[in-house]
């Protein structure tokens, strides 16, 4: 495999650990991006564009991001309470009245950031099209009876999560959705390759080599956690929360439909470039290029434990801040203080503000996982190992 890219003098075990991923771990096409101190240390990438072509990947490629996406949303309301536009603290139904339904007055801001709302299922599942309406999936969670007492106990909200930011989101200030907050406040500012709803443009720059096709794994065996419980048994069974939560969508949806792709979905259908995702997570903790996007009190926000124990959903243990997964046996990242997201079957995103480092990683060929994918973990242990023999 031609890996190509550059990385800095220290960090040659993480190209050795990408071209690793091809030749051990079946890689078909992926990019992993580095930075230090908010200055790139690492740009990897090889490949082809879409799993199943003869494209080289470029420098350029962007991937869809599945849940590592929720991270890119979540910084949204974090910086609409920075500007005081946003109480954490708050009914949701302050700011959305429609949202108080079958007792969800009691669901404050800070529940939907830290997956305590008590809504990661649809009673009624969408279908891919209504999926695609920016509004249906707003309108459905508004309608839905929360599955236990908001506050009390947490569990993922898979694809609800989206909705329920983006439905905050429009009414909290001045009517952008999630997707245009995200570029004109982050992605555009930052010059970063990261978009919630493609835009058009991107999506013809797609067809010359801007978004690859990704491969969806094999439906048998259900999900995957690392490390392995019983989630795989509780997919399969229809009435569990996890097999509901994966499927308030039904049937799935294509995600390499330009549709799908150009719609705003904040739970799972971001894009970005490996350098997106890092370049994000960089300015989080730090400043990139003459932008940051969190202050200190906010950064603690984000990486502050709000959820923590058995998932309702995941079934495994989990750590949730507000809006971002912690480091922990389901996620690991880098270290005890690191904070991002992955994406089922395989991206990953994250900052470690102790060591200065942020991570993006995509890939188009996805794995069953949910959570530390083989791939990605290949690649963090690199980093780790890098950072203690400097």
């Amino acid at each position: 495999m031609d890996v190509r890219g550059t990385v800095d003098e220290g960090f040659a075990g993480v190209r050795d650990a990408f071209a690793r991923n091809f030749a051990v771990l079946g890689e078909r096409g992926a990019a992993v991006a580095v930075y230090r101190d908010g200055r790139k240390v690492v740009d990897l990438w090889g490949g082809t564009k879409d799993v199943d072509g003869t494209e080289p990947w470029q420098p350029g490629t962007a991937q869809i991001i599945r849940s590592a996406t929720k991270g890119v949303a979540a910084a949204v309301p974090l910086l609409l309470h920075r500007r005081g536009v946003l109480d954490l603290d708050a009914p949701v139904a302050t700011y959305w009245p429609g949202f108080k339904a079958h007792g969800k007055e009691r669901v404050l801001v800070r529940h939907l950031l830290n997956h305590r709302a008590g809504l990661p299922v649809l009673d009624t599942p969408l279908t891919p099209s209504e999926a695609l309406d920016p509004l249906r999936g707003i309108e459905a969670v508004a309608a839905q009876a929360p599955v236990w007492e908001p506050g009390t106990d947490h569990g993922y909200h898979a694809l609800t999560y989206g909705w329920l930011l983006d439905g905050l989101v429009r009414r909290a200030a001045d009517g952008r959705d999630t997707g245009a907050w995200v570029a004109d406040e982050i992605a555009g500012p930052l010059g970063a390759g990261l978009w919630l709803g493609l835009p058009p443009a991107e999506e013809a720059a797609g067809r010359a080599g801007r978004v690859g096709r990704i491969e969806e794994p094999e439906p048998s065996g259900g999900l995957r956690l690392r490390p392995k419980r019983s989630v795989s048994e509780a997919h399969r069974d229809p009435g569990s929360l996890t097999r509901r939560a994966f499927t308030a969508v039904s049937p799935s949806p294509d995600p390499n439909d330009p549709a799908y792709r150009a719609a705003v979905q904040p739970a799972a259908g971001g894009i970005a470039t490996a350098d997106g995702l890092a370049r994000f997570y960089a300015a989080l903790i730090g400043e990139v290029g003459g932008v940051r996007l969190f202050d200190a009190e906010t950064l603690a926000l984000a990486r502050a434990e709000e959820s923590a124990g058995a998932d309702r959903t995941l079934v495994v243990h989990t750590r949730f801040g507000l809006g971002y997964m912690l480091h922990g046996s389901a996620s690991p990242m880098l270290s005890p203080g690191s904070f991002g997201h992955p994406g089922r079957g395989g991206s990953l995103g994250f900052a470690d503000p102790e060591s200065g480092i942020a991570l993006g990683y995509v890939t188009n060929g996805f794995r069953r996982t949910v959570t530390a994918d083989p791939r990605a973990q290949a690649l963090v242990k690199a980093v780790r190992a890098a950072l203690d023999a400097g």
